[in-house]
């Protein structure tokens, strides 16, 4: 990663920290995922040669700057759901100041009904949005999730009530060999195996 991609996403790193201390409204928070998170998946997305990728919750684009970079090396595209046009503007702007802006599609509207709307197939997923939809978007996924996929969820370890539902259902999946990585706010990793779990 280049010198000015680095001082960018620290830029917005920064600017989402302290728009979040300020802001009282949630829906007005970034709620960006962790530098060490962020770089992890992109390690994972670098190393599976993962090329369909869905992010469910772009926000301002943090997340997915990262997402898009990782695409560089492996030929992939990046297509991403957000439910607020405002910060949907926000993302676009910051993908075009990365030079990234050609590796992502943006959508904008409910995820739920945006990903039953999606063709696919998806190799990546990575859920950072609404944890209590997830279950219902997993399973509309599931059909569309290519042999060898990963899909992650954030805030696995930071907010475990609401997040529960969703890492019962991928537990509860014979294909997805699942665990929580103590990285950041906690990261869900599974891995759709072409046949059931070994253990």
């Amino acid at each position: 990663m280049d010198v000015s991609l680095q001082q960018l996403l620290h830029e917005l790193e920064i600017f989402g920290r302290d728009n979040d201390a300020r802001e009282e409204d949630r829906s007005k928070k970034m709620l960006n995922i962790e530098p060490d998170t962020a770089h992890l998946i992109s390690i994972l997305i670098r190393s599976s040669h993962s090329k369909s990728l869905l992010e469910i919750g772009t926000s301002n684009g943090y997340s997915t700057i990262w997402l898009a970079w990782a695409t560089q090396s492996t030929g992939g595209h990046v297509t991403s759901l957000e439910r607020d046009p405002d910060k949907q503007v926000l993302a676009d702007a910051n993908l075009k100041q990365a030079g990234l802006r050609d590796r992502v599609d943006l959508l904008v509207g409910e995820a739920t009904e945006l990903i039953s709307t999606l063709a696919g197939p998806f190799d990546f997923v990575l859920f950072d949005a609404d944890r209590t939809s997830a279950p219902d978007q997993l399973r509309l996924l599931l059909p569309k999730l290519l042999p060898g996929s990963l899909v992650l969820a954030d805030n696995a370890l930071s907010h475990p009530d609401q997040i529960a539902p969703y890492l019962a259902a991928i537990e509860a999946l014979p294909e997805m060999d699942h665990m929580v990585v103590p990285v950041g706010k906690g990261l869900s990793v599974a891995y759709k195996m072409a046949g059931g779990k070994s253990r």
